[in-house]
């Protein structure tokens, strides 16, 4: 993992190249790395513990705004956690780890410390949940890795239905290890919902999206979410790199 130093440089290094391409971000790029200077140090210097296996799963918590933020009011993930993303960890050719993903430009291998930095808690660190399979599912990673790879590429599943060749995130990974199952499904899907859980009527950002697309609400339609799958019974939660919103857990004052 770089250090703090060299993350905090290649990072000022990158707002002087966007500021002579586009001085209007200046102020919001300099904000963002006084808040990254700011930071406790342990994200970027600490050596961690843990060791990442190919095959876990990362369910993060994005900040991507209304959109994400609709995905976790209609779904729950472990321990009431947030979670509006995942992806699932595959080492390259050179050993290094990376995501593989589905984006709103396609299913795509992300480098991992790229996937780690998109998202950081209030103390800096990666908003990320790892969730690794039980012993008896172990075997599936393997061949879902390569059936992830396969698809890069892959158009990503605006309309979010499980039958048309393009893939949402959770989709992915849902139809990985469908194939590396046998076609048996290691996860459930469920109807989908799309309702404000406190009023029970369609969320107004549900409501556009699927208008500017000119499709209906697939309220009710099989499908999967990231909080779904952190909460399914194959596997455990093994460690969380920060913490996500609504976690249940908390860093000590």
């Amino acid at each position: 993992m770089l250090n703090g130093k060299f993350q905090v440089m290649r990072f000022v290094n990158y707002l002087g190249q966007s500021c002579l391409s586009c001085p209007k971000l200046c102020p919001f790029g300099l904000l963002i790395a006084l808040s990254v200077i700011g930071c406790r140090p342990s994200y970027f210097q600490k050596n961690e513990p843990f060791a990442l296996q190919s095959g876990d799963l990362l369910f993060q918590d994005v900040d991507c705004g209304p959109l994400c933020d609709a995905i976790e009011k209609v779904t729950t993930g472990y321990r009431g956690a947030a979670f509006s993303h995942i992806g699932i960890a595959a080492e390259d050719a050179n050993g290094n780890f990376q995501a593989i993903e589905a984006l709103s430009g396609g299913v795509t291998a992300t480098p991992l410390q790229t996937f780690l930095d998109r998202s950081l808690d209030s103390q800096c660190r990666p908003k990320i949940v790892v969730g690794r399979l039980k012993p008896p599912f172990r075997h599936l990673i393997p061949l879902a890795v390569r059936e992830a790879l396969a698809l890069k590429d892959k158009p990503y599943d605006k309309l979010f239905a499980v039958d048309n060749d393009s893939y949402y995130c959770s989709e992915l990974i849902y139809e990985i290890f469908l194939r590396a199952n046998g076609n048996k499904p290691l996860f459930t899907l469920q109807p989908m919902t799309f309702n404000d859980p406190d009023t029970g009527l369609t969320l107004l950002t549900w409501q556009d999206y699927f208008s500017k697309l000119g499709v209906p609400v697939p309220q009710g339609r099989p499908g999967i979410n990231p909080g779904a799958i952190s909460r399914s019974p194959v596997l455990n939660i093994v460690y969380s790199y920060g913490i996500p919103d609504g976690w249940k857990k908390k860093y000590p004052d």
